[in-house]
């Protein structure tokens, strides 16, 4: 059965074609008509499908596009061309701090990102002692986000998205500022919910995690699929084309 199915999507960002080295410039150059605004097409032409329950794994060169593809699959962005189809609810970790406000303590960013996600907050709140004793951040759950570390902020998106299980779970390299016993814990909590039934999808450039967790391995390069298979076949060639 498809949880997710892409047919031909695209995505294309709105960027300025002319550099300026300062404000004063850019109104100079605004009002004399001498600015141009170009598309640039981070990904083109995708069609794949993903089936509930499976775990996949994007693999490519930084720029080729896989954490827009994420961003899309997270609902955040729509394609710019071609549609998507995806069913059930979305756990995203796709960047540092998103669903998070620094302004905001810990625990109210516990019950703020667990809002965006759609959960029941009121199953959240007596779980909120769990969430952060997980994360390993207890003795800063009534300070401001913006005292936490970049470790601290990745440990506490991953306790809460992981909280409950649910259809789809997005994860982009967040697990890469975590030290060596909290990688322990959440690989293990990730291979818990990898048996679940849950349907992963992981940006990674450890080839060696992908090999051991993806059931499928989705390789883009240039915004465009190469490559779409069993781990085995598509790190082989991706490794043999010097990337």
């Amino acid at each position: 059965m498809n949880i997710i199915e892409a047919k031909n999507i695209s995505f294309a960002y709105r960027v300025l074609n002319k550099h300026h080295t300062s404000l004063k410039t850019l109104v100079r150059d605004f009002l004399h008509g001498r600015i141009s605004i170009e598309d640039y097409v981070a990904i083109k032409d995708l069609s794949f499908e993903i089936n509930k329950g499976e775990t996949v794994a994007i693999i490519g060169k930084n720029g080729a596009g896989k954490s827009t593809l994420l961003k899309i699959l997270a609902r955040v962005i729509k394609p710019t061309t071609g549609s998507i189809s995806i069913t059930g609810q979305v756990a995203p970790m796709i960047e540092l701090g998103a669903g998070f406000n620094a302004e905001l303590t810990g625990r109210e960013n516990i019950l703020f990102y667990s809002s965006l996600l759609d959960r029941d907050i009121n199953r959240v709140k007596p779980r909120i002692n769990e969430i952060i004793d997980w994360a390993g951040v207890a003795d800063h759950l009534d300070y401001q986000l913006r005292t936490y570390s970049t470790g601290m902020v990745a440990r506490l998106a991953f306790s809460i998205a992981t909280d409950e299980i649910p259809d789809i779970l997005l994860i982009d390299e967040v697990l890469s500022v975590s030290d060596g016993e909290f990688a322990i814990k959440s690989r293990q909590r990730l291979i818990e919910i990898i048996n679940s039934g849950c349907t992963v999808i992981m940006v990674s450039h450890d080839l060696k995690t992908v090999a051991e967790l993806a059931q499928k391995v989705i390789w883009i390069e240039k915004g465009e699929i190469k490559m779409v298979g069993l781990p085995t076949e598509v790190i082989a060639a991706y490794q043999a084309s010097g990337s």
